[in-house]
């Protein structure tokens, strides 16, 4: 299976068979620098690939995104073929080596009425084998595994929204968290810190954490514009420890200092962006932010 999921050079194929590859298209328009930041540069890399929920990189040359329906349904695909060609609302992917964790159970029902149909799964990308790690979670949306092999997942909708923890000593018994973080949605982790970001709050802000203390005390950085309109979606955060949030309502990516609260968008003109991450593996540019769209559009972001 790993030889069929070969590695998207230069922008050429990517993930599953629906997918109709556009050749490389003139950028959006950006917003105007700000402070210290300059707009970058944006090319679409693929379009007409459904409605896209997140993304990651196995390291290896493939790059994994989370297809959802708007009604249900749903996939996990990679750069060539479906991985996983049937999932029930996608969320978020966390990769380990071979093995990709995917959320599912991500759907705006479950998130309103409180079902607990979502689960956390594993696929491994070598054997596709698949399994379920953890189930009985509410609208899992956000996801990511923390270097003690925990796993965090974010819930942004309903009275619950909040934070889910499954331990990687007994995924079967997951935790809620927190539940005073208001709206969050995408999940990262760097250096120790876990980071989220509200979607449907009045003010969009960018929440900090320890790893080992989620109950613990929480840094607040409060970002411009209004809350529902910006509907922050998922985030990343740079090697320098800078993050990068997916405004999805907003259509821009943010780059924001968590040590000072600056943030200014990169680039705008990005419709329903849901998901960025920084390239990884062969034909990847480490030094680009790659972006997923409910539009169906995967965009490379890159320093002008």
């Amino acid at each position: 299976m790993r030889r069929e999921l070969a590695a998207l050079a230069g922008g050429t194929a990517l993930c599953a068979g629906l997918l109709v590859v556009a050749p490389a298209a003139a950028g959006p328009a950006f917003s105007p620098p700000g402070g210290a930041c300059t707009p970058w540069s944006v090319s679409e890399v693929a379009s007409g690939a459904g409605v896209l929920e997140n993304l990651a990189f196995d390291g290896a040359g493939t790059m994994l995104v989370s297809r959802t329906g708007l009604v249900g349904g749903g996939a996990l695909d990679g750069t060539v073929t479906p991985i996983v060609p049937e999932v029930e609302s996608p969320g978020g992917i966390a990769v380990d080596g071979a093995d990709a964790y995917f959320a599912t159970g991500n759907s705006f029902a479950a998130g309103v009425t409180g079902s607990a149909n979502g689960t956390v799964d594993v696929v491994n990308l070598a054997t596709g084998d698949r399994r379920t790690v953890a189930e009985g979670l509410v609208m899992p949306n956000g996801l990511v595994r923390l270097s003690s092999g925990d796993i965090l997942t974010a819930r942004n909708l309903g009275s619950g929204a909040g934070l889910t923890r499954v331990p990687a000593a007994d995924p079967h018994t997951p935790e809620v968290v927190r539940t005073d973080l208001g709206t969050v949605d995408g999940l990262a982790a760097h250096d120790g810190n876990v980071y989220t970001v509200t979607t449907f709050d009045t003010t969009t802000t960018l929440r900090i954490l320890r790893e080992d203390d989620l109950s613990g005390p929480v840094v607040s950085v409060e970002l411009p514009g209004s809350g529902p309109l910006n509907a922050a979606d998922d985030l990343t955060v740079g090697p320098d420890g800078i993050v990068y949030v997916a405004y999805n309502g907003g259509g821009k990516v943010v780059r924001v200092d968590p040590t000072t609260g600056e943030s200014c968008a990169l680039a705008s003109g990005l419709p329903l962006v849901s998901s960025v991450r920084f390239g990884a593996g062969p034909g990847w540019d480490p030094d680009a932010l790659y972006a997923t769209s409910f539009t169906g559009k995967i965009y490379k972001l890159e320093r002008s």
